[in-house]
């Protein structure tokens, strides 16, 4: 679930923390991708009409063709993935996992009436309904990702929160996953549909939770707040209270203890009985997550005899396909030595005014200054927009799509 309409509330309230981006634009990226997730979207969309992909033996192939060639998307634009599956759900997750259970139930009942009423499009769309992540599926992506050579870890609990950890600690770039609560558990920088089909032409939403905070006027710990009285995975939230109220409260009384107060003295919401916001507080906090230090990443040559075993042999793969795939994994790791602009050069940050040209204003003779320091060996400071900037630098041209328009970047000394 996420948390419920965290997406409109940024996109209204703090728009410029949102980007759209092209997946090329991410090349030479390490990116975290929720593995659960993507493969729960294989599964609803990688379809034969209304039926999920099967091999001959009826066994589902959904989720292994989706992950396959959205992986090799990704790789062939230049992406480094590693995959991060869920570990033991939290106990507090326990109680969205039983209403979840009530859901499918209520489909499943829905589903066999449309099924005795012929209505094709509810039979889709209850079947959809019924999809479920199995232990099976879990395993059978990991498999493939070890004969493609792509990294995967396995996080103690919720693969978002281990996806928030690796980015804080400089392991990856960013978390890849359609849930919001990427940013509640501290991930920079989020990407959305970073593993749809290219053929629905989405672009990646990119969130930057530092700007999120900024423009909305919070800081985590209030942003924290908000996402629990928005609602999340790990406890209810005050019913009556909508997104915009939830942000005006939190706003003007900046914790949850402080709203509680003025909601019972008010008497228009009924606080939820026993309600253990603390501890899903806690929970986004402090989540349990493996140390990054003991994570090794590491991107390997794909297996192709393995893989044309595994995918061919077992799963009812054409032959042909796969050693194209094969190929644009090898063309992906061995094919480009380009890297990014921000690779080369320290990244600042952005400053209201030139400090070339204020020291110069500052001495009374900006255009003597100029002249007297073009030309030296020493670092020079530029503003420049590397959206749109293209360098170029011992042969080899380094791009970027920065997350940050106007940087100040500092070259090196030459020489």
């Amino acid at each position: 679930m996420g948390i419920q309409g965290l997406s409109k509330l940024i996109a209204d309230n703090a728009p410029s923390s949102v980007k759209e981006n092209e997946i090329k634009n991410y090349f030479g990226r390490k990116i975290a991708v929720d593995a659960s997730m993507s493969i729960y979207q294989f599964l609803i969309a990688v379809r034969q009409e209304a039926n999920m992909l099967t091999n001959a033996d009826g066994e589902t192939t959904s989720h292994l063709v989706g992950l396959f060639y959205r992986t090799i998307r990704m790789i062939d634009n230049g992406i480094k993935p590693v995959f991060v599956f869920d570990g033991k759900p939290p106990q507090m997750k326990s109680s969205e996992l039983e209403k979840r259970q009530e859901r499918r139930a209520e489909a499943q009942k829905n589903l066999e009436k449309a099924e005795e009423e012929g209505i094709a499009e509810d039979v889709n769309k209850f079947s959809r309904r019924l999809v479920k992540v199995t232990k099976q599926h879990n395993d059978e992506c990991k498999e493939l990702l070890k004969l493609m050579g792509v990294p995967y870890v396995e996080a103690p609990c919720e693969a978002e929160a281990q996806c928030a950890a690796l980015v804080k600690d400089g392991k990856v770039y960013a978390t890849a996953t359609e849930d919001m609560d990427g940013l509640t558990f501290g991930s920079s920088v989020l990407l959305r549909h970073m593993t749809f089909s290219e053929a629905r032409k989405m672009p990646i939403k990119e969130f930057h939770l530092n700007r999120v905070l900024e423009e909305l006027g919070l800081n985590h710990e209030e942003f924290i707040d908000l996402c629990i009285l928005l609602g999340c995975d790990y406890c209810e939230s005050i019913k009556g209270i909508g997104p915009k109220k939830a942000f005006e409260y939190i706003k003007s009384d900046k914790r949850i203890e402080n709203i509680i107060e003025k909601v019972e003295k008010q008497g228009k919401y009924k606080i939820p009985e026993d309600w253990l916001y603390k501890e899903a507080r806690e929970l986004f906090k402090n989540p349990e997550v493996a140390d990054s230090a003991s994570v090794e990443l590491k991107w390997t040559d794909p297996d192709e005899e393995g893989l044309i075993k595994f995918l061919c042999g077992d799963k009812g793969f054409s032959e042909d396909r796969v050693k194209n795939g094969v190929k644009k994994l090898m063309k992906g790791r061995h094919g480009s030595t380009q890297g990014r602009l921000d690779s080369f050069f320290t990244v600042l940050p952005k400053t209201n005014s030139n400090p070339v040209k204020r020291k110069s204003e500052e001495n009374g003779n900006a255009k003597k200054k100029t002249k007297a320091t073009r030309g030296r060996g020493s670092g020079h400071s530029f503003n420049i927009d590397p959206d749109s900037e293209k360098f170029s630098r011992k042969g080899s041209q380094a791009e970027t799509n920065s997350n940050e328009a106007n940087h100040g970047l500092v070259f090196p000394p030459v020489g």
